[in-house]
């Protein structure tokens, strides 16, 4: 009898040893337990060890780290008819362990549902190059939108950023010739603003030489000594007008002079005699 008994109480310390493990449960520093007694939701533990009752609960774990979520590549239209593939990286974790297990199935695959709905959405209202220029606004406006959708599943969703944006050959093509243009139209636009400074300083230049006459001939002196600096075997040295003036004027009044004599002269009219043959009729 006694040894009955002492199994029997053995049987049953084994019972309740093998209930206590059995209830016992781990969770890691970036994790926590959401624990349902018999489909009741008793709460989220965690982390470390606790006891749950064995055979009526269940325990599911959620991650609360940060997750990295990448959007697969998404053809858009975009407001202008330009047809591009836009792929996004999406950043979020999980601020309510019980909404996100009780809410949603699963709220990793909802996350990403969202996110390519909502990345074909915005991207379809705005134009290309409001694409391309302003894609902080963008990535916020993603941000705003997507979370307003997570955050009934307990998600809290930080960043939204777009990753790389493939645009169509022939869009390739035609953005190259815009920006060659551009820069053209700014190196021409920076050759005229040269131009006129330069003869804004020519012209003063040239009155400070005209006021003071010997400068020019500085000027002709300081020419001189860079062109025989380059060994060159031909100079051409500019002849100053003041010279020449004197020698044109006396070339033009040499000119003037047999003209103004022809002028003063009378005018004289001569006939020449007649040499016409006298007729025999006549002359009988």
């Amino acid at each position: 009898m006694d040894g009955l008994l002492s199994l029997v109480i053995w049987a049953i310390v084994l019972l309740i040893v093998f209930v206590v493990i059995s209830g016992l449960r781990v969770v890691q520093q970036y994790e926590r337990g959401v624990i349902f007694v018999l489909g009741r939701l008793t709460g989220a533990q965690g982390p470390g060890l606790f006891w749950i009752p064995p055979f009526v609960s269940r325990m599911i774990k959620v991650d609360l780290r940060i997750v990295t979520l990448t959007v697969p590549p998404q053809e858009v239209i975009t407001r202008d008819n330009v047809t591009i593939k836009v792929t996004a990286v999406v950043y979020f974790y999980v601020v309510d362990p019980a909404t996100a297990v009780v809410n949603v199935v699963n709220f990793m695959q909802a996350t990403t549902q969202i996110g390519q709905t909502t990345l074909r959405n915005v991207l379809g209202q705005s134009e290309l190059d409001e694409l391309l220029a302003q894609r902080n606004k963008i990535n916020h406006e993603l941000q705003t939108i997507i979370d307003e959708h997570t955050e009934r599943w307990g998600v809290k969703v930080t960043a939204v950023e777009i990753k790389d944006i493939e645009l169509p050959a022939t869009m390739q093509r035609a953005m190259a010739k815009q920006a060659e243009a551009e820069r053209e139209k700014r190196a021409k636009i920076i050759h005229a603003e040269g131009e006129l400074q330069a003869s804004t300083q020519l012209a003063q230049a040239a009155g400070v030489i005209g006021s003071q006459p010997s400068a020019l001939q500085l000027r002709y002196l300081q020419t001189l000594t860079e062109i025989a600096a380059e060994k060159n075997s031909t100079i051409i040295f500019p002849l100053p007008i003041d010279l020449v003036q004197p020698m044109i004027e006396m070339m033009q009044r040499h000119a003037e002079a047999p003209m103004q004599e022809q002028v003063g002269r009378p005018h004289v009219t001569y006939s020449a005699p007649r040499t016409d043959p006298v007729s025999p009729a006549l002359v009988g």
